[in-house]
């Protein structure tokens, strides 16, 4: 495997990130987007430069792994703006595929958890499709429990399917 760089994005990059997203959507069946419906709305590369800006300044976490200049895969975690729950953060997490099985997934999250403890976010929270085993199981590998399960929460392919919370506490 060739050398994996983790970083925070450049706000000059967000139309790659934007790019490398909509390549994971084809790859999967477990992002929110189904193929080409992030290409029908209206590309939003200010929102995505506010995300970027957000992970720069420390109030959001936004790191990616890049090997030989390509997004292979990265980690956002949101935080909450109100009072009452800025001491958690939403996960979200995507790894190209031929990138996954390459431990890009732990580092990230390894990452997280240093952002974490050093920003006072006591809370992680996500959700994840229940028949995604292998990402489930590389979310409690990383300390996240499952906290209930959200019911016909999507659709894909026609069909109605179920979604775990799970969230990590510190």
């Amino acid at each position: 495997m060739k050398q994996i760089i983790y970083r925070k994005l450049r706000v000059e990059e967000a139309q790659k990130f934007w790019d490398m997203m909509n390549e994971l959507d084809k790859e999967t069946k477990f992002m929110m987007y189904e193929v080409g419906e992030r290409e029908e709305k209206a590309v939003n590369l200010q929102a995505l430069e506010c995300q970027i800006q957000n992970a720069i300044k420390d109030n959001d976490f936004l790191l990616i792994a890049e090997v030989e200049g390509e997004i292979a895969g990265y980690l956002s975690a949101e935080r909450g703006v109100p009072n009452r729950i800025k001491h958690t953060a939403y996960v979200v997490t995507g790894v190209r595929e031929k990138y996954r099985g390459c431990g890009i997934g732990k580092e990230l999250f390894q990452r997280l958890d240093l952002w974490a403890k050093e920003n006072d976010v006591t809370r992680l929270e996500l959700t994840v499709v229940c028949n995604n085993i292998i990402a489930k199981r590389l979310y409690e590998k990383n300390g996240f429990v499952v906290e209930g399960i959200k019911k016909n929460s999507m659709i894909i392919d026609g069909q109605y399917v179920d979604e775990f919370y799970m969230a990590k506490l510190f």
